[in-house]
């Protein structure tokens, strides 16, 4: 099973966006071909197997990102918020 986590568009070149995952410093780059709408920096993405699917909302970017941290906090704080987000 996958968890599709909120990435920012931080850079864009020839099709190929590369996203800070999270709050962290992780990046992942992925291909922005399939989506039917454009995208710019600071736009959120949901992506899967390195392909965008859809770009958020970034309300709903924030509040996804709420409850992953709440859940990090509850299965047991720091340890976890590195690995995940």
């Amino acid at each position: 099973m996958c968890l599709a986590i909120p990435a920012e568009i931080i850079e864009i070149n020839d099709g190929v966006a590369t996203c800070r995952v999270g709050e962290g410093d992780t990046t992942v780059n992925a291909s922005i071909m399939l989506l039917d709408e454009e995208v710019t920096l600071g736009d959120y993405i949901i992506i899967h197997a390195g392909f965008a699917l859809r770009r958020l909302d970034p309300k709903e970017a924030q509040e996804t990102l709420k409850i992953l941290r709440d859940m990090v906090e509850l299965l047991g704080g720091e340890n976890y918020r590195h690995e995940m987000l």
